[in-house]
């Protein structure tokens, strides 16, 4: 296996830090979080994903070569869309390009439709990043198209790509 997810740790605050203080993983996610990112700002998070309602928010850290090096969550929607979670992750540069994400992914996937209600969950990449619209190809999404011109991000006007798994593609 080349990772785990697991339930947050405030412990992990520091590791959260170095891998958030990165401008090009901040590049790929949306705006708000702080820069640089701070232990203090870590423990907030944590603190954050620990008191949520467990049914609502699904919250993981990504573990590998014995530390946290990601994030990666699901968050159930609202409304019509109550039985819909989006989800969310990212990983520390030099961990990228080594299948770690995609496994997280899948890993997250079973757990929310092996414990939940969810019937979907959907994943909405910036277009550019190919990377991040292959970890979600090689997890069994389905690309269902371009969200244009639907984010503006670093002052630029920025297509999106939307991605979904449902429950019933996922063997279990």
């Amino acid at each position: 296996m080349l990772c785990n997810i697991r339930k947050w740790e405030l412990s992990d605050a520091a590791d959260l830090a170095a891998a958030l203080s990165n401008k090009k993983v901040q590049n790929n996610l949306r705006d708000g979080l702080p820069y640089p990112y701070t232990e203090e700002d870590g423990k907030e998070y944590i603190s954050a994903m620990l008191s949520a309602k467990e049914d609502e928010t699904f919250a993981f850290a990504v573990v590998a070569d014995g530390k946290v090096i990601g994030s990666i969550g699901c968050f159930r929607q609202g409304n019509i869309h109550r039985q819909t979670a989006e989800l969310g992750y990212y990983i520390a540069e030099e961990y990228w390009g080594r299948g770690i994400m995609t496994e997280a992914v899948m890993q997250i996937c079973h757990y929310v439709f092996g414990r939940s209600d969810i019937l979907r969950i959907y994943a909405e990449p910036f277009a550019h990043n190919a990377a991040s619209c292959r970890v979600l190809e090689k997890a069994g999404f389905q690309y269902e198209g371009t969200l244009r011109s639907n984010a503006v991000k670093n002052g630029e006007v920025v297509d999106m790509r939307m991605y979904s798994l449902l429950k019933t593609e996922v063997l279990f």
